[in-house]
């Protein structure tokens, strides 16, 4: 009877792993195309579980976000970071990583959620933010103190520019390829320091 009873729980355990593996698979999949507001009942469906497993294998929309951000949104946030703050230029640098952060916002709708913080109930989105200010903030630091980045320029200035894109993107639809570079190249000259803008003229 102990023995039925240890292989009825193997079994039990396997099938909660696949359920878990299914699901996770199915938010990556429904996140990545829809954002992390796609109905539950779609992940289900899709996963091949009823809705009520998703609640009691993660607790609810909230711990799903935290299953799987880090592989949707989380690796890649950190490789761009990492790729930054590696070049030497501090212009450079900080304009690799405006670029790259506009880049994932303009192919990931779950990376734009990030952003906007929709979930603030998420730690592991909370996570990713701290770690993304951080980044930030070293990244413009090096480019003030460079003298090379517009002066007064602040994370936050850069977070509701960012911001403002991220929901034109998702509102007014995404731009061909082509001009959302040219328009990134707008953007980071208008932050380039020119002391000449700073200049002023006697009357």
């Amino acid at each position: 009877m102990a023995e039925q009873t240890r292989t009825g729980s193997r079994a039990l355990r396997a099938d909660a792993r696949r359920s878990v593996e299914q699901i996770t698979r199915a938010a990556i999949e429904a996140f990545h195309g829809r954002g992390l507001d796609t109905p539950m009942e779609e992940i289900a469906t899709a996963a091949g579980v009823a809705k009520g497993t998703i609640y009691h294998r993660f607790g609810g929309r909230a711990g799903l976000v935290d299953a799987v951000i880090g592989e949707l949104v989380g690796s890649s946030m950190h490789e761009i970071g990492e790729r930054a703050e590696a070049i030497d230029d501090p212009w450079s640098a900080f304009a690799s990583y405006v670029t790259e952060r506009r880049l994932l916002h303009y192919r990931e709708p779950a990376a734009i959620d990030a952003l906007v913080a929709t979930h603030p109930e998420s730690p592991e989105l909370a996570k990713l933010a701290t770690a993304a200010t951080t980044v930030t903030q070293r990244l413009i630091n090096r480019a003030h103190a460079a003298a090379v980045l517009r002066p007064g320029f602040t994370v936050a200035d850069l977070y509701y520019f960012d911001v403002g894109n991220a929901l034109a993107l998702r509102h007014l639809g995404r731009p061909t390829a082509t001009v959302y570079a040219e328009r990134t190249t707008l953007f980071l000259d208008s932050l380039k320091n020119n002391p000449a803008d700073h200049l002023t003229v006697d009357r």
